[in-house]
């Protein structure tokens, strides 16, 4: 009863430090990033034999996070200190051709936000380069797409960050990739994010209770429906507050993290996070660090689709 009594206690205190924070936006200093070094986990928690070479993909055309270059910043630190990746960032569409992207054995789209009008990033892009016209910009943007599917079919990790759902948003087939599109958010608040298998590899970083989390929770559509995906983390939908009116949902959960096979790669997408100061919490750090080792195969975990 009285360790009942003291998770209550810590819960309640937690969503009002998450809350307080709210989040305002902090200035990527070397005083942050040193922050974040030592919060980082000293090693890989699974054995590897060479270092993975790692692409941090942070174009955006649409919504701009200010968190982008901080979690840029925050997963180079998770391949520098752990030894286990080497990690460079990029903005440049180039990378999304074939022989760039088979260089790489894991690519991160970092809040990767299209345009509204297409919710397609690569025509944006292409578009505002101006040296196409409308038909070569929509074949191009379809061949990167498949440049993009096919990497992860035939072998490559593919990490999603939070708003990078929506690179390509009105596709089905990246959406299969993924295993959902971006809906909408409700606004920032506190969460407390669960843990669908507390026994499962990738998420024992977290408490078995889970942990309280200040994000835009994330609804999806598309291929989400079909639930073929392995989820970590989710949401109880009766504690979101201002849901979409006429649509919300008051039992049930919803995914706020999960992993998929798909061919011979593997997929991860993860909703946290919308602030830096997220990063700010050791143990989402190790899910990260251990979703990275997962996506390059150091490690073998259940990926079974909860539609099975």
């Amino acid at each position: 009863m009285k360790k009942n009594i003291f998770y209550a206690i810590v819960f309640i205190f937690s969503i009002g430090t998450a809350f307080s924070q709210s989040m305002s936006e902090v200035e990527l200093t070397e005083e942050w990033k040193d922050k974040i070094y030592e919060l980082a986990p000293d090693k890989a928690t699974f054995p590897f034999k060479t270092k993975k070479k790692v692409l941090v993909f942070s174009l955006h055309t649409g919504f701009w996070h200010w968190v982008n270059p901080h979690t840029e910043a925050m997963f180079k630190i998770l391949g520098e200190k752990s030894g286990a990746f080497e990690v460079v960032g990029s903005r440049d569409l180039a990378m999304m051709e074939k022989n760039k992207l088979k260089e790489f054995d894991l690519v991160i789209f970092n809040n990767t936000n299209s345009k509204p009008t297409y919710r397609n990033l690569f025509v944006d892009k292409l578009t505002e380069e101006g040296n196409m016209d409308s038909v070569a910009v929509w074949k191009k943007a379809s061949e990167l797409e498949k440049n993009v599917i096919n990497y992860v079919k035939k072998g490559g990790g593919f990490f999603v960050i939070h708003g990078g759902n929506t690179t390509l948003n009105n596709s089905m087939e990246f959406s299969r990739l993924l295993g959902g599109s971006f809906d909408y958010h409700p606004k920032q608040q506190p969460i407390h994010v669960r843990l669908v298998d507390p026994q499962h590899p990738l998420v024992q970083a977290f408490p078995a209770e889970g942990f309280v989390h200040t994000d835009e929770p994330y609804f999806y559509k598309n291929a989400y429906a079909a639930l073929d995906f392995k989820p970590l983390l989710y949401f109880n939908n009766a504690e979101i507050e201002a849901q979409r009116k006429g649509q919300e949902l008051t039992e049930g959960v919803t995914y706020v993290a999960w992993i998929r096979k798909d061919g011979k790669g593997r997929v991860l997408y993860s909703s946290p996070s919308h602030n830096a100061q997220s990063f700010e919490n050791p143990d989402l750090l190790q899910f990260f660090l251990d979703g990275m080792q997962y996506l390059v195969g150091d490690v073998e975990v259940d990926e079974t689709p909860i539609r099975k």
